[in-house]
């Protein structure tokens, strides 16, 4: 049996970790002439498999299932906009510092719920 759960945080965590290499590739590359911003989409992606077809695919009752969320992996997409200067570069340092905080704060939280979850079945495992 899998455990979709696990696969979809042990899939955040792939892609907050990727997320994590783009915004520093983007703050490495804040002085470079030309340089595009990117970034890592998985939430959109995994509410999208979620929702897939309209409906969630359901193992029980009074479960919400997601049997196509646990397939979502972090895409790494080029920013489009406007130039922040006059060199072509569009990396916004502001953002990427805000985006950077949020990103740890997301991590962590996933780790968290990793740690529960083996924390459970450790338990389960000892008694």
């Amino acid at each position: 049996m899998k455990d979709l759960t696990y696969q979809i945080v042990k899939n955040g965590l792939d892609a907050s970790a990727k997320r994590q290499r783009v915004i520093s590739s983007n703050i490495a590359n804040v002085n470079t002439p030309g340089y595009k911003a990117s970034t890592v989409k998985f939430e959109t992606e995994l509410q999208k498999a979620i929702e897939k077809n309209g409906t969630l695919v359901t193992t029980h009752e009074k479960h919400l299932g997601a049997a196509e969320a646990f397939k979502v992996t972090g895409q790494v997409e080029k920013v489009e906009g406007s130039a922040m200067n006059e060199n072509g570069n569009n990396v916004d340092i502001d953002r990427e510092m805000v985006d950077l905080a949020a990103n740890e704060i997301y991590y962590n939280a996933l780790i968290e719920q990793v740690n529960r979850k083996l924390s459970g079945m450790s338990y389960v495992i000892n008694r």
